[in-house]
């Protein structure tokens, strides 16, 4: 008889072999199939809101301050500014570090017309009156008392401010004093008095008018101290015909 058995044995062998080799391994993880990226948005621009400019005013005349309450001015955003608050029928302008100021944010008349108000330094040495007004689309300011208690003038003029353009000039103003400021503005000119004496008589054609960006936070129309308390009273305004 044959001995057949280790040849059978040896198929078995490779049987069993093959079949554990096509198995996979308890061990072996499967490796997940990557996600699938997401597809990407479209940019989407974002436009930003343009601040809403004051309307014109319709009034021939309008009452700015009624010595009662504030209206529509509001205290000028100044990171160290002073306090601002109602006294005695005036708006307080108190010190700060290095302004305080107030805004107006009703309607405006831009050109053809008069402001006129009274203020006062109460304290300080600088100026007490920094008086921005819109002259047409452009703010511009009247300083009263600046630059060490005595310059006056508009700021600015062809990029320099009231201590280095034509419209310098220099007058005493007394703390505890008030003065009546008066201030005209046609296509022309830009006129401005202090207790009845003319200040300032610019002819505007071929000018830039402007401020320096210290003001910004009174325009279009404001008034803001320097280092100085100030109050101030008696705010209107009056169309006129150039």
């Amino acid at each position: 008889m044959k001995r057949v058995f280790p040849f059978i044995v040896a198929i078995a062998t490779l049987s069993l072999l093959g079949c554990d080799s096509a198995q996979p391994s308890k061990s072996a993880k499967a490796t997940p199939a990557p996600a699938a990226k997401p597809e990407p948005s479209p940019a989407q621009s974002v436009v930003p809101e343009k601040p809403k400019e004051a309307p014109e005013a319709t009034e021939p005349e309008m009452v700015l301050f009624n010595g009662k309450d504030m209206g529509q001015w509001v205290a000028a955003d100044y990171v160290e500014g002073g306090k601002v608050l109602l006294k005695d029928g005036t708006i307080v302008i108190e010190k700060g570090n290095d302004m305080t100021g107030i805004k107006w944010t009703g309607p405006l008349m831009r050109m053809n017309y008069e402001l006129t108000l009274e203020a006062i330094r109460v304290e300080g040495e600088d100026f007490f009156c920094g008086l921005t007004f819109p002259y047409g689309k452009d703010p511009c300011t009247l300083i009263c008392g600046g630059w060490g208690g005595s310059l006056v003038g508009l700021s600015n003029i062809d990029y320099y401010d009231a201590a280095n353009n034509q419209t310098s000039t220099s007058r005493s103003f007394d703390n505890g004093k008030w003065y009546p400021i008066r201030l005209r503005i046609t296509p022309a000119k830009i006129e401005a008095w202090i207790d009845n004496d003319k200040v300032v008589d610019f002819e505007t054609t071929d000018h830039k008018i402007g401020i320096r960006f210290e003001v910004t936070p009174c325009k279009p129309l404001g008034i803001a101290t320097w280092r100085t308390s100030g109050a101030v009273r008696n705010i209107k305004v009056v169309r006129i015909t150039p």
